[in-house]
């Protein structure tokens, strides 16, 4: 479960990331077989902090330094459980008026928000970002530029006049995103910076389907999720004929990725002058598979234990792409004493709770 919600919410080589991020996504559901109909996580540089869902109606940390960070306050995650109980009412209130306004009926529907920013400890720059989607398109998103709710679609008009004319909460949306966050997310940094600035490298294999399917280089197990996996020949990157996957996440916190080689027009004298490389932030030496048939994985033959594993990775994220595909979107973009609280946050709450619930 923990994997498929970090689907759908997923640098330079050679140097420490500099880049921090904080988000937030709350998503509600209607009628998604086995899947709770509203689930909120909190995500600090892609790892998940936290987790509330409506099946369990109970507000945990996924992190053992989540857990030390809220230690001095015995009713922290309560007082999460019961401001993330609200945003569950108003996320199923605002399905109920979307399918109205959209008219429609029945069916699988999904309501999303992510709020968050991200911030440079090298140049300090900082940016906010807070936007909504309804079954998986954009719905109503927030210009921090102009201070003004953008509607591209013509049923969110109605939304956006009304939180336009507030402009007191704009004001305080506008000093959320770009202060107060980027203040709670050094804060999160420090507390799991062992975790979080910590290296793995990845175990490598070259994976085919038949002889003639494309070769998959595949790593898995690497942390961060900074990391580049290519294909070069004689030293040389390829573009051409080469399918980069995305970085997915796998269940202990760890990441993996695929890049897929087209070899069907490689002459077999040349196997030997392609390469699959593997590039973490941070670590100066690259992973290097030479392109050979004698160490390709295929499923032609038994395979290994270690080739299993990584088979039944590939399916899981494959079956969780599949489901994410009948309507979640992606997004790609306080004091000392206690960690920040943005679910229980009085700003945060009417932002999200105006008069006529949207």
């Amino acid at each position: 479960m923990d994997t498929l919600i970090l689907l759908l919410l997923l640098g330079a080589h050679g140097a420490t990331a500099v880049t921090h991020s904080l988000k937030f996504f709350y998503t509600g559901s209607s009628q998604v077989p086995n899947f709770p109909e509203f689930v909120a996580v909190g995500l600090v540089d892609e790892v998940q902090m936290f987790h509330y869902d409506s099946n369990t109606m109970k507000a945990e940390p996924r992190q053992d330094w989540m857990s030390e960070a809220t230690a001095a306050d015995a009713q922290y995650w309560e007082s999460q459980t019961r401001g993330l109980l609200g945003h569950q009412q108003w996320f199923k209130n605002n399905i109920g008026i979307l399918k109205q306004r959209f008219n429609q009926t029945g069916g699988v529907h999904i309501f999303q928000n992510m709020y968050g920013c991200e911030w440079d400890n090298e140049t300090g720059e900082v940016k906010g970002y807070q936007q909504y989607g309804y079954d998986g398109e954009d719905f109503i998103a927030l210009d921090l530029k102009t201070e003004t709710w953008i509607a591209p679609v013509q049923r969110a008009v109605i939304t956006k006049n009304k939180w336009n004319a507030d402009k007191a909460r704009l004001t305080y949306d506008k000093n959320f995103l770009t202060h107060l966050c980027p203040k709670w997310l050094k804060k999160f940094v420090n507390f799991g910076a062992r975790s979080l600035q910590r290296t793995e490298l990845p175990s490598v294999s070259l994976l085919q389907k038949s002889p003639s399917s494309p070769v998959s280089c595949h790593a898995t197990g690497f942390y961060p999720n900074s990391a580049m996996l290519l294909w070069r020949k004689d030293g040389e990157d390829l573009h051409e004929d080469v399918d980069h996957g995305e970085v997915l996440p796998n269940h202990d916190g760890t990441f993996q990725m695929s890049t897929d080689l087209k070899v069907s027009s490689v002459a077999p004298g040349d196997w030997g002058k392609y390469q699959c490389v593997f590039q973490l932030s941070g670590v100066t030496e690259d992973i290097v598979k030479v392109l050979d048939k004698d160490v390709i994985r295929t499923n032609r033959e038994k395979p290994t234990d270690m080739t299993t594993i990584i088979i039944v990775i590939v399916a899981v994220a494959v079956l969780a792409l599949a489901i994410a595909a009948i309507g979640v979107f992606m997004y790609r973009r306080s004091n000392a004493k206690r960690p920040p609280s943005p679910v229980n946050n009085a700003g945060v709450m009417e932002q999200l709770n105006p008069e006529e619930n949207e």
